[in-house]
């Protein structure tokens, strides 16, 4: 015997059983960073695990691909890692391209293959991807002058130590610190600002040591663009009997070896972001855009100075001490 229904009453069954559906799909979502070893990244795949565990909650399950290159200079790893995302036909892949044009091609492969890209960190030089989810590297850059300048009275010799080319991040925190240096520090000479310390706490520590043996015993302040960087310096300054504040030092991300730095008193602040929330936003926005949800083209993450003063306050400590086992046990 046939039941009639009425056309409201199967409209409502389909959008139940549509919604239902949606609610119970799986989305394979991978995460690319730029390396695996340092806090930063780690802390970025404890940001994705957040809003994995969240969106199981509410009843989509998200998978998160973890896919980390042991070294912050291996840009075949990522090319690779790309394109055999698109073959296995993951539901979207967030990436921090090491360079902002070698990452163009499998980019934009996979938005061919209808793979929706996130851009975070890191900016590329394509217009595929739907959302860039980053730090304001430049204003970062900006702030870490302005302290520099502040500590040593708006006059004195000072480094730049610069990460690596083709990496947009540094670039941009690079640029922010030049530009605010000639604009409102012209006491401030420049003495070397064209070496780049490299992916490693090694490379870091040997430019490092190369620049203070020519520029050692009259440097009175430096900034480092990332964590390796700082630490490296840190190293070399102790080296030499320049540490402890004779030689004015503010480097770019926490970590605890430059966190511990800083306490010893041979960092004097630390320009941060907030990677938690990176890798939080990044998973949270592609699911709403698998959903069908628009997405914000561009979203800041923040960036903030931490200081010997405020690094134990509340806020601060969030962000020095990130909820690492937590989220990745």
């Amino acid at each position: 015997m046939l039941v009639r229904m009425k056309p409201l009453r199967v409209l409502a069954l389909v959008l139940f059983c549509s919604s239902f559906l949606r609610a119970a799909d799986t989305y394979t979502i991978a995460v690319i960073p730029k390396g695996s070893t340092h806090e930063h990244w780690k802390t970025v795949h404890a940001g994705a695990v957040k809003a994995q565990r969240e969106l199981k909650e509410r009843g989509v399950n998200v998978e998160v691909m973890w896919q980390a290159p042991l070294r912050e200079d291996d840009r075949d790893y990522q090319i690779r890692v790309v394109e055999n995302l698109v073959a296995r036909k993951v539901s979207g892949i967030c990436i921090a391209p090491l360079d902002s044009k070698a990452l163009v091609p499998p980019i934009n492969t996979a938005t061919r293959a209808r793979i929706p890209i996130i851009v975070f960190d890191s900016a590329v030089k394509s217009d595929k991807p739907i959302s860039y989810i980053a730090t304001d590297n430049y204003k970062g850059g900006v702030l870490g002058a302005e302290h520099l300048g502040k500590l040593l009275g708006g006059k004195g010799n000072i480094i730049l130590l610069r990460y690596a080319i083709g990496s947009a991040a540094t670039e941009e925190r690079e640029a922010g610190f030049l530009d605010t240096v000639k604009a409102k520090f012209p006491g401030l000479k420049l003495i070397s600002s064209d070496q780049y310390g490299g992916a490693t706490r090694e490379t870091a520590y040997q430019v490092s040591q190369n620049l203070l043996n020519r520029h050692g015993k009259n440097v009175d302040g430096i900034f480092c663009v990332n964590e390796t960087l700082t630490v490296g310096m840190t190293m070399a300054l102790r080296n030499i009997g320049r540490a402890g504040g004779n030689v004015k030092l503010v480097g770019f991300d926490v970590g605890t070896a430059a966190v511990e730095a800083m306490k010893k008193g041979d960092v004097q602040g630390l320009v941060v972001q907030n990677p938690l929330r990176m890798g939080y936003d990044c998973v949270m926005t592609m699911v709403a855009h698998l959903q069908g949800k628009k997405v914000p083209e561009k979203i800041d993450t923040g960036v903030f100075l931490i200081t010997p003063d405020n690094m134990n306050e509340p806020e601060m400590q969030k962000l020095i001490k990130p909820p690492l086992d937590e989220y990745l046990k």
